[in-house]
């Protein structure tokens, strides 16, 4: 039987966001939490039992379902639960600056060093690579402008899982969480630190004799496999100690990585204005902007899904919205300065590759942010900026293992996962075991090492859920027109990103329908786990019982629901 989710009005949405300090320590709402507050009856009036509850297939939100909505639509009463511990949604410890880091941090990772090359073979020409990197920007722009308006609209921690819960019902909730914690945050956290393990082993293992860096025919790598894997799983556990200690440490590593990046690429930048001005340049744009350029729609597919993802990473702060100091005026800030900032960063880099390096070499490597550094200043130029794409990629990887964490954390809560990934550390006031596991299973991954597959199961399942959630802004407008909307994107932005989101998913079902199927299999596997613990299944059983049943805890007093899943 299909559950049953009921929709949910602007005085539930306005509870979420949190009470924050004041100068003299007392508790004050935000605006928009006091105007409707105020419209209610007071609590004297209040019972628990006329409160709405949620069902989920005929069980309330306080009864033996394993998948509560409630215990989150509405606020924690107290600064801190019963285990004396401080949810995430309750410290408020990000601002601009972090948001910042974590959008920025993420996007600019390794893409931008290694991409360039997958758009130039297929775009042709100068101009026509430097319109696709501009195309994907403003694509991504978009997404990013719709997400601002649903974490600003619905303020939780979570990402698409909170939008797809509230929009869609439980179901296309659970099967995001199904599909992001088990392949797509650790598949691609793996990923990331492979990278990061390879730029190393470029240090570790160059060839002095050769005089250039040599591909094994036996692994693919510059460096051995085993030392791949223990570099990777090493920057894993690093970065997962660091968040684990606190979240203000994650976050100022994240700050500090923000700027390491930036001026990597303003340094590429500048280094190409000099060559050019000396005039010791490649001279590609002399030859013609367009010449050369590509006819074939195919062709320009490819260039634009290799800088949308460059690009990715533009929703990483919805995962932490609960956090923000001011979500409501800070997300879409973030939003605005961090979009435009990396199109910006990402095009004048692009012209400093093609007014340095020739045209044969821009197309054909992988590493084109090494080439540029070897070809300027020879192997000390490479060592540098092979250092300097390292630390980008383990900056990358502090960010999504932090904004990961936050969804594993979240899916504790709701009982997608077993409640004890919901619970904080009273030491250090994090969720250290929404960490571990994300760890954990970020670490087979390297292991297994299989990728290619990966990347592409990625690229459909994740724009399968970016249309969703960002499909979910239109429905939103319809069914629930008066919800307060602190931020309100153009209607086109999400209309377009949408019909973006069906051609690159289209696509990759052509180009690679095995993949495809395989991908629909594995996310439609959710679907009979969600009914069998939605149904009583698994929480019925004596050895699981205690990890996956909520319970929820109510302030009699008050009338509101509240507490973490126990």
């Amino acid at each position: 039987m299909a559950l049953r989710v009921p929709s949910h009005d602007s005085f539930e949405l306005a509870s979420l966001v949190s009470s924050e300090e004041s100068g003299d320590g007392s508790r004050q709402s935000s605006s928009s939490n006091r105007t409707v507050r105020s419209e209610l009856p007071s609590s004297q009036n209040l019972s628990f039992d006329s409160l709405p509850r949620p069902s989920f297939g005929g069980l309330s939100a306080t009864g033996s379902s394993v998948l509560d909505y409630g215990a989150h639509l509405f606020p924690l009463q107290a600064s801190t639960d019963r285990n004396g511990t401080v949810p995430l949604e309750k410290q408020k410890q990000l601002g601009v600056l972090n948001g910042l880091g974590l959008v920025i941090g993420l996007q600019i990772g390794s893409g931008i060093f290694s991409s360039p090359s997958e758009v130039n073979a297929h775009a042709g020409s100068p101009g026509a690579s430097l319109l696709v990197w501009l195309v994907a920007g403003l694509l991504a722009w978009t997404g990013a402008a719709s997400y601002a308006e649903l974490g600003t609209a619905i303020p939780l921690n979570g990402g698409a899982q909170a939008y797809l819960h509230h929009i869609f019902g439980p179901l296309p909730a659970f099967l995001f969480a199904w599909t992001a914690v088990t392949i797509l945050k650790p598949g691609s956290t793996a990923i990331i630190a492979i990278v990061f393990a390879e730029y190393l082993g470029r240090l570790v293992f160059h060839n002095e004799d050769d005089g250039d860096d040599t591909i094994s025919e036996e692994t693919g790598h510059y460096s051995p496999i085993w030392f791949n894997k223990i570099v990777a799983i090493s920057a894993i556990l690093i970065v997962t100690f660091i968040n684990i200690l606190s979240t203000k440490l994650g976050t100022r590593t994240g700050d500090i990585f923000l700027f390491l990046k930036i001026a990597s690429l303003v340094a590429i930048t500048i280094i190409g204005g000099v060559v050019t001005i000396t005039g010791h340049g490649a001279g590609n744009f002399s030859q013609g902007w367009f010449n050369e350029s590509s006819s074939s729609l195919g062709d320009y597919a490819l260039a634009l899904y290799a800088g949308l993802w460059a690009f990715d990473g533009w929703d990483n702060l919805n995962y932490v919205a609960a956090e923000m100091k001011n979500a409501n005026r800070d997300l879409p800030k973030v939003i605005h300065v961090a979009m435009p900032t990396v199109i910006l960063c990402y095009i004048a880099a692009n012209i400093a590759y093609y007014e340095v390096l020739p045209l044969s070499d821009l197309t054909s490597s992988s590493t084109v942010a090494l080439a540029f550094g070897d070809h300027i200043f020879g192997r000390p130029g490479a060592i540098i900026f092979t250092i300097a794409v390292a630390l980008s990629c383990f900056g990358a990887l502090n960010a999504i293992s932090f904004t990961s964490s936050r969804l594993v954390y979240v899916s504790g809560k709701d009982g997608f996962l077993p409640t004890v990934f919901g619970k904080m550390n009273k030491r250090t006031n994090t969720p250290v075991n929404a960490f571990l596991l994300q760890a954990a299973l970020t670490t087979v991954f390297v292991i297994v090492g299989e990728f290619g597959t990966l990347l592409t199961f990625y690229g459909i399942a994740g724009y399968v859920f970016y249309f969703l959630t960002v499909l979910g802004v239109i429905v939103l407008r319809v069914r629930q027109p008066d919800l307060e909307r602190p931020y309100k994107t153009f209607i086109l932005t999400p209309i377009l990103f949408c019909c973006v989101a069906l051609f690159l998913i289209s696509r990759g079902i052509f180009s690679a329908p095995l993949q495809a199927v395989f991908t629909a299999l594995f996310i439609s596997i959710g679907a009979p786990i969600y009914y069998w613990r939605a149904g009583g299944g698994m929480h019925e059983m004596p050895v699981f019982g205690r990890f996956f049943r909520p319970r929820v805890n109510v302030d009699r007093s008050t009338g509101y629901i509240g507490g973490e899943l126990q």
